[in-house]
């Protein structure tokens, strides 16, 4: 038996997923609805992707192994524009001494990759970093 061709027009329709519980359709946004999008705006991850990408481009090649580390796990630890966390968990997650990530958050904060927001401590919590991409123009 030989397949059939169709002709233009026997298309048979697009599959779209099965609607969800609520009744509406499952998956992205449809474009042209009210509701959805519109093209061209920038989403949280493309904004996050564009951070990255100008950390990458521009600003690793002068950092060491330890800052790269440090700078990295408070970028993935950033929520709501800062990264929340200790010293001691930016050691074991970065592979470093204590020491080395506090000379790395200190070359860092110099070179206006971070800026603390909050310092912490013994009964202050853990300290707030807001991570910037490129350096500051001096």
């Amino acid at each position: 038996m030989t397949p059939r061709i169709m002709a233009v027009g026997e298309e048979p329709p697009p599959m779209e997923p099965p609607p969800s519980p609520n009744g509406r359709r499952a998956g992205p946004p449809d474009r042209d609805h009210p509701k959805g999008k519109p093209a061209g705006a920038k989403t949280k991850a493309g904004e996050r992707f564009a951070v990255l990408n100008g950390f990458v481009d521009f600003t690793l090649a002068d950092l060491s192994r330890a800052e790269i580390a440090v700078w990295l796990v408070l970028y993935r630890d950033t929520r709501d524009g800062t990264a929340r966390t200790s010293i001691t968990g930016l050691a074991q997650r970065a592979g470093c001494d204590r020491s080395t990530v506090f000379r790395s958050l200190r070359g860092l904060g110099g070179r206006g990759l971070i800026k603390i927001v909050h310092q912490g401590g013994l009964g202050r919590g853990p300290s707030r970093y807001r991570v910037l991409a490129l350096p500051k123009e001096g």
